[in-house]
């Protein structure tokens, strides 16, 4: 009897894998993993939202030839910048979308939500990623810079891009944050791969031609933002190859 009886579950079983394995394939749907925070446009609150529709605004009007695009450091060319700003990019069209704080990510979610609406530049300068330095690894920090590229050639295809090496920051080159830009700076060169995006590395220009390449305080008072000196080394370092991307005649 115990026999009969395996044999019946065993043909009771047997049946009911071979009706399984003839019943089509259940796709299950899953959630993608979710990237990094350097590559996921999120925009921020108060007054950067404000200053941001402020550049909607603007570019809205039109005649627009180049962009600076990046963050505080970009935002300063209204501040103590802004000297250096009137004798080398006024004439030239030049909109400034710097935003104070931001990181990659609040960058692509600008980018996505109007700031460059139904313009059509000649150049964008990007020169963003040293906010990033924290709390992202120098690979996530090149992610963020290759997605704001990327955005920008899908967008303004005609467009060229000339991305800044993340500028030095910190005392010198034991500096944990320099330290980690400087290796994303590495891999942000490997963008330049045709006519239409350039890699320009200025760095050297900032920092004092010792061992440790300090970066005094008479460049950026807190080792981070430029004073006008400090803007006008990043004017004067960076015309030469501006001019040649903006078909300017030397």
């Amino acid at each position: 009897m115990i026999n009969i009886a395996r044999t019946v579950t065993f043909v009771i079983l047997a049946a009911a894998a071979s009706e399984l394995m003839a019943q089509p394939a259940v796709t299950i749907d899953r959630p993608a993993v979710a990237k990094h925070a350097a590559v996921a446009p999120v925009p921020r609150n108060g007054r950067w939202m404000n200053r941001h529709k402020s550049f909607n605004e603007r570019v809205a009007k039109g005649n627009v030839d180049l962009l600076m695009i990046g963050d505080s450091i970009t935002h300063g060319w209204e501040g103590r910048g802004k000297k250096v700003w009137q004798e080398y990019y006024a004439k030239r069209n030049a909109v400034n979308l710097g935003i104070g704080g931001d990181r990659t990510q609040h960058v692509l979610w600008r980018l996505e939500n109007g700031n460059i609406k139904d313009v059509s530049p000649k150049l964008a300068v990007i020169m963003i990623g040293t906010n990033n330095a924290r709390d992202n690894s120098a690979r996530e920090i090149f992610d963020g810079v290759k997605a704001i590229v990327e955005k920008l050639r899908s967008k303004l295809p005609g467009m060229k891009i000339l991305v800044l090496a993340i500028f030095p920051r910190g005392a010198n080159d034991d500096d944990k944050l320099r330290r980690n830009n400087m290796a994303a700076n590495k891999m942000i060169a490997t963008l330049a791969k045709n006519k239409m995006v350039h890699f320009l590395d200025i760095n050297s220009a900032f920092l004092a031609k010792d061992e440790k390449r300090t970066l005094t305080k008479e460049v950026m008072p807190d080792r981070l933002h430029p004073h006008e000196k400090g803007y006008r080394i990043w004017a004067e370092a960076m015309e030469p190859k501006l001019a040649e991307l903006l078909g300017e005649k030397p």
